[in-house]
């Protein structure tokens, strides 16, 4: 199971597991990591979960490994896209500096 629930994090945190998102934090016992998130991170994540019902739902998939593959898959895919906006976000607020 805590594989299972490793791979939510594991794309979108570009390998970080659960407990490395959790020490990261400093989080205490019981604390949960989605509490834990700003805004910007909270809306990925929430993005990410959503993204990754659709295509399980979509693609009709079945058992606890295809599904553990297709939430990693969905975070390494949305971590890159996020990575190119980010770096959008930054030329574009470096540019608007300039004029």
């Amino acid at each position: 199971m805590a594989e299972f629930h490793n791979a939510r994090y594991k794309g979108l945190y570009n390998g970080e597991t659960a407990d490395d998102i959790f020490k990261r934090k400093k989080l205490r016992y019981r604390e949960d990591i989605l509490d834990n998130m700003n805004e910007d991170e909270l809306v990925a994540n929430l993005f990410r979960i959503n993204q990754t019902k659709q295509k399980i739902l979509k693609d009709n998939v079945q058992g606890e490994k295809e599904a553990k593959d297709v939430h990693y898959e969905v975070g390494k895919k949305l971590e890159r896209q996020f990575q190119i906006l980010v770096e959008r976000c930054r030329k574009k607020s470096q540019h608007l500096k300039r004029v």
